[in-house]
Protein backbone atom coordinates (compact mmCIF):
# COMPACT_ATOMS: atom_id res chain seq x y z
CA UNK A 1 0.00 0.00 0.00
CA UNK A 2 1.23 3.48 -0.77
CA UNK A 3 0.29 6.29 1.59
CA UNK A 4 0.90 9.69 0.10
CA UNK A 5 0.98 12.77 2.34
CA UNK A 6 -0.66 16.16 2.02
CA UNK A 7 0.09 17.89 -1.23
CA UNK A 8 0.34 21.34 0.23
CA UNK A 9 2.66 21.38 3.18
CA UNK A 10 3.12 18.30 5.36
CA UNK A 11 6.05 15.91 5.34
CA UNK A 12 6.21 12.37 6.67
CA UNK A 13 5.39 13.34 10.25
CA UNK A 14 1.83 14.03 9.09
CA UNK A 15 1.44 10.26 8.99
CA UNK A 16 2.62 9.71 12.56
CA UNK A 17 -0.92 9.13 13.82
CA UNK A 18 -2.07 6.89 10.98
CA UNK A 19 0.98 5.15 9.60
CA UNK A 20 1.35 2.60 12.46
CA UNK A 21 -2.34 1.69 12.17
CA UNK A 22 -2.02 1.14 8.44
CA UNK A 23 1.25 -0.76 8.90
CA UNK A 24 -0.54 -3.37 11.02
CA UNK A 25 -2.43 -4.45 7.92
CA UNK A 26 -0.22 -3.70 4.92
CA UNK A 27 3.13 -2.42 3.76
CA UNK A 28 3.21 1.38 3.87
CA UNK A 29 5.22 3.68 1.62
CA UNK A 30 5.26 7.44 2.19
CA UNK A 31 6.49 10.06 -0.25
CA UNK A 32 8.30 13.21 0.70
CA UNK A 33 7.57 15.36 -2.31
CA UNK A 34 10.17 17.26 -4.30
CA UNK A 35 11.69 20.08 -2.30
CA UNK A 36 10.46 18.70 1.02
CA UNK A 37 12.07 16.70 3.79
CA UNK A 38 14.97 14.69 2.41
CA UNK A 39 13.79 14.83 -1.21
CA UNK A 40 15.65 16.85 -3.79
CA UNK A 41 14.18 19.45 -6.11
CA UNK A 42 14.27 20.33 -9.79
CA UNK A 43 14.89 23.54 -11.69
CA UNK A 44 11.47 23.66 -13.34
CA UNK A 45 8.32 23.16 -11.26
CA UNK A 46 4.98 22.00 -12.65
CA UNK A 47 1.96 20.14 -11.35
CA UNK A 48 2.60 17.53 -14.05
CA UNK A 49 6.00 16.75 -12.51
CA UNK A 50 4.34 16.07 -9.16
CA UNK A 51 1.98 13.55 -10.76
CA UNK A 52 4.85 11.93 -12.62
CA UNK A 53 6.77 11.56 -9.35
CA UNK A 54 3.82 9.79 -7.72
CA UNK A 55 3.32 7.50 -10.72
CA UNK A 56 7.04 6.64 -10.71
CA UNK A 57 6.88 5.53 -7.08
CA UNK A 58 3.74 3.47 -7.74
CA UNK A 59 5.41 1.76 -10.70
CA UNK A 60 8.53 1.00 -8.64
CA UNK A 61 6.55 -1.17 -6.21
CA UNK A 62 6.46 -4.87 -7.09
CA UNK A 63 2.77 -5.34 -6.31
CA UNK A 64 -0.33 -3.32 -7.08
CA UNK A 65 -1.00 -0.60 -4.52
CA UNK A 66 -3.67 1.53 -2.92
CA UNK A 67 -2.79 5.18 -3.39
CA UNK A 68 -3.92 7.75 -0.84
CA UNK A 69 -3.71 11.50 -1.35
CA UNK A 70 -4.95 14.44 0.70
CA UNK A 71 -5.68 17.96 -0.56
CA UNK A 72 -3.12 18.87 -3.23
CA UNK A 73 -1.78 15.35 -2.84
CA UNK A 74 -5.20 14.06 -3.87
CA UNK A 75 -4.97 16.09 -7.06
CA UNK A 76 -1.49 14.75 -7.84
CA UNK A 77 -2.66 11.21 -7.06
CA UNK A 78 -5.68 11.61 -9.34
CA UNK A 79 -3.46 12.70 -12.21
CA UNK A 80 -0.92 9.97 -11.42
CA UNK A 81 -3.70 7.37 -11.71
CA UNK A 82 -3.85 8.11 -15.44
CA UNK A 83 -0.14 7.34 -15.80
CA UNK A 84 0.18 3.94 -14.12
CA UNK A 85 -1.39 0.50 -14.40
CA UNK A 86 -0.14 -0.57 -10.98
CA UNK A 87 -3.06 0.76 -8.92
CA UNK A 88 -5.45 -1.50 -7.07
CA UNK A 89 -7.37 1.28 -5.31
CA UNK A 90 -7.37 5.05 -5.11
CA UNK A 91 -8.32 7.12 -2.05
CA UNK A 92 -8.66 10.89 -2.47
CA UNK A 93 -9.41 13.38 0.31
CA UNK A 94 -10.75 16.68 -1.08
CA UNK A 95 -8.59 17.64 -4.06
CA UNK A 96 -8.61 21.46 -4.39
CA UNK A 97 -10.02 22.19 -7.83
CA UNK A 98 -12.01 25.01 -9.38
CA UNK A 99 -15.36 23.54 -10.44
CA UNK A 100 -18.78 25.04 -11.04
CA UNK A 101 -19.11 28.50 -9.53
CA UNK A 102 -16.02 28.09 -7.37
CA UNK A 103 -12.68 29.53 -8.36
CA UNK A 104 -9.49 28.85 -6.49
CA UNK A 105 -8.27 32.44 -6.39
CA UNK A 106 -4.96 32.45 -4.59
CA UNK A 107 -3.29 35.52 -6.11
CA UNK A 108 -3.67 37.82 -3.10
CA UNK A 109 -2.81 35.08 -0.63
CA UNK A 110 0.27 34.01 -2.58
CA UNK A 111 1.46 37.61 -2.86
CA UNK A 112 1.17 38.11 0.91
CA UNK A 113 2.78 34.73 1.63
CA UNK A 114 5.67 35.61 -0.68
CA UNK A 115 6.15 38.90 1.16
CA UNK A 116 6.19 37.15 4.53
CA UNK A 117 8.59 34.49 3.29
CA UNK A 118 10.87 37.19 1.89
CA UNK A 119 10.94 38.75 5.36
CA UNK A 120 11.85 35.42 6.93
CA UNK A 121 8.37 34.96 8.42
CA UNK A 122 7.77 31.36 7.34
CA UNK A 123 5.46 30.56 10.23
CA UNK A 124 3.24 33.56 9.55
CA UNK A 125 3.11 32.58 5.86
CA UNK A 126 2.04 29.08 6.84
CA UNK A 127 -0.68 30.38 9.17
CA UNK A 128 -2.00 32.64 6.42
CA UNK A 129 -2.17 29.67 4.04
CA UNK A 130 -3.89 27.35 6.48
CA UNK A 131 -6.40 29.95 7.66
CA UNK A 132 -7.21 31.98 4.55
CA UNK A 133 -6.61 29.53 1.70
CA UNK A 134 -6.98 26.02 3.12
CA UNK A 135 -9.90 27.20 5.26
CA UNK A 136 -8.90 25.59 8.57
CA UNK A 137 -10.86 26.65 11.62
CA UNK A 138 -9.26 28.27 14.65
CA UNK A 139 -9.54 25.00 16.58
CA UNK A 140 -7.92 23.00 13.77
CA UNK A 141 -5.13 25.55 13.52
CA UNK A 142 -4.49 25.36 17.27
CA UNK A 143 -4.38 21.55 17.04
CA UNK A 144 -1.82 21.70 14.26
CA UNK A 145 0.33 24.18 16.16
CA UNK A 146 0.52 21.72 19.06
CA UNK A 147 1.37 18.74 16.84
CA UNK A 148 4.94 17.43 16.36
CA UNK A 149 4.64 18.07 12.62
CA UNK A 150 4.28 21.86 13.00
CA UNK A 151 7.96 22.71 12.52
CA UNK A 152 8.13 20.49 9.44
CA UNK A 153 5.18 22.42 8.04
CA UNK A 154 6.93 25.72 8.74
CA UNK A 155 10.10 24.45 7.05
CA UNK A 156 8.09 23.47 3.95
CA UNK A 157 6.25 26.79 3.67
CA UNK A 158 8.60 28.30 1.03
CA UNK A 159 7.36 25.72 -1.48
CA UNK A 160 3.73 26.78 -1.09
CA UNK A 161 3.50 29.74 -3.49
CA UNK A 162 4.64 27.82 -6.57
CA UNK A 163 2.39 24.87 -5.72
CA UNK A 164 -0.65 27.03 -5.11
CA UNK A 165 -0.19 28.84 -8.41
CA UNK A 166 0.03 25.52 -10.26
CA UNK A 167 -3.06 24.12 -8.54
CA UNK A 168 -5.03 27.30 -9.24
CA UNK A 169 -4.21 26.98 -12.94
CA UNK A 170 -5.35 23.34 -13.09
CA UNK A 171 -8.47 22.59 -15.14
CA UNK A 172 -10.44 19.48 -14.27
CA UNK A 173 -11.62 17.74 -17.45
CA UNK A 174 -14.06 15.00 -16.48
CA UNK A 175 -13.86 13.27 -19.85
CA UNK A 176 -10.20 12.41 -19.27
CA UNK A 177 -11.24 10.08 -16.43
CA UNK A 178 -14.21 8.39 -18.10
CA UNK A 179 -12.28 5.15 -18.68
CA UNK A 180 -10.50 5.04 -15.32
CA UNK A 181 -12.02 2.00 -13.64
CA UNK A 182 -9.82 1.92 -10.53
CA UNK A 183 -12.08 1.56 -7.45
CA UNK A 184 -11.95 4.96 -5.77
CA UNK A 185 -12.92 6.19 -2.31
CA UNK A 186 -13.53 9.92 -2.03
CA UNK A 187 -13.25 11.37 1.48
CA UNK A 188 -14.84 14.66 2.51
CA UNK A 189 -15.64 16.63 5.63
CA UNK A 190 -19.22 17.70 6.23
CA UNK A 191 -17.99 21.11 7.43
CA UNK A 192 -15.40 21.63 4.68
CA UNK A 193 -15.60 24.74 2.47
CA UNK A 194 -17.95 24.39 -0.55
CA UNK A 195 -15.05 24.34 -3.02
CA UNK A 196 -13.67 21.13 -1.50
CA UNK A 197 -17.05 19.43 -1.32
CA UNK A 198 -18.03 20.42 -4.86
CA UNK A 199 -14.66 19.28 -6.22
CA UNK A 200 -15.17 15.91 -4.51
CA UNK A 201 -18.62 15.66 -6.09
CA UNK A 202 -17.24 16.50 -9.53
CA UNK A 203 -14.64 13.74 -9.28
CA UNK A 204 -17.29 11.30 -8.06
CA UNK A 205 -19.46 12.08 -11.09
CA UNK A 206 -16.50 11.67 -13.45
CA UNK A 207 -15.19 8.32 -12.21
CA UNK A 208 -16.94 5.08 -13.23
CA UNK A 209 -16.26 3.28 -9.92
CA UNK A 210 -16.26 5.66 -6.96
CA UNK A 211 -18.12 6.47 -3.77
CA UNK A 212 -17.98 9.25 -1.17
CA UNK A 213 -17.48 8.84 2.59
CA UNK A 214 -18.16 11.94 4.69
CA UNK A 215 -16.61 12.77 8.06
CA UNK A 216 -19.54 14.34 9.89
CA UNK A 217 -18.60 17.34 11.98
CA UNK A 218 -15.10 17.56 10.51
CA UNK A 219 -13.39 19.57 7.80
CA UNK A 220 -10.29 19.23 5.68
CA UNK A 221 -7.96 17.46 8.13
CA UNK A 222 -9.91 14.52 9.57
CA UNK A 223 -6.74 12.42 9.59
CA UNK A 224 -5.76 14.69 12.50
CA UNK A 225 -9.14 15.53 14.05
CA UNK A 226 -10.79 12.11 13.60
CA UNK A 227 -7.79 9.82 13.25
CA UNK A 228 -9.51 6.52 14.13
CA UNK A 229 -12.43 7.19 11.80
CA UNK A 230 -10.03 8.12 9.02
CA UNK A 231 -8.02 4.93 9.42
CA UNK A 232 -11.16 2.79 9.64
CA UNK A 233 -12.64 4.26 6.45
CA UNK A 234 -9.46 3.71 4.45
CA UNK A 235 -8.85 0.17 5.71
CA UNK A 236 -12.48 -0.87 5.23
CA UNK A 237 -12.36 0.33 1.63
CA UNK A 238 -9.13 -1.49 0.94
CA UNK A 239 -10.56 -4.75 2.34
CA UNK A 240 -13.88 -4.53 0.51
CA UNK A 241 -12.44 -3.59 -2.89
CA UNK A 242 -9.46 -5.92 -2.71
Amino acid sequence: MLVYGNGDVYTLRELAGVRPAFAEHCTVYAIERRGRGESGDGDAYALEREAEDVAAVVDAIDESVALLGHSGGALYALEAALQTENLRQLILYEPPMSVGDHELNVDDGVAEMSRLLGDGESEQALVLFLRDIAGLTTDELHELRAAPLWQDMVDAAPALPRELRAIAEYTFEAARFADMTTPTLLLSGSESPPLYKDATGAVDCALPDSRVATFEGHEHVAMLTATNRFVDEVLAFIRVSN
